[in-house]
């Protein structure tokens, strides 16, 4: 079971289009609002350096943005 986190927005096409996905392959995660929550906007500045969003934390791996076939991989989706 892979640990998987994503910093989002509540306006965000690509975080909506990123928990889509996690939902259809069943995959659990943690979702942080950065809008919202000012201590997981740092600390997703602290790892990325940047404030785009998504960014998708799976396990020690970070993606900024949603790529889809990066995710698939790191999942071990086929």
């Amino acid at each position: 079971m892979h640990k998987v986190a994503i910093y989002t927005t509540p306006v965000c096409h690509f975080c909506h289009q990123a928990k889509e996905f996690f939902k259809e392959h069943g995959i659990a995660y943690t979702e942080y609002d950065v809008a919202s929550d000012a201590a997981k906007r740092q600390e997703m500045i602290d790892l990325t350096g940047q404030l785009g969003v998504p960014v998708i934390q799976i396990d020690n791996n970070l993606i900024v943005g949603f790529n889809r076939p990066t995710v698939m991989q790191l999942l071990g989706i086929q």
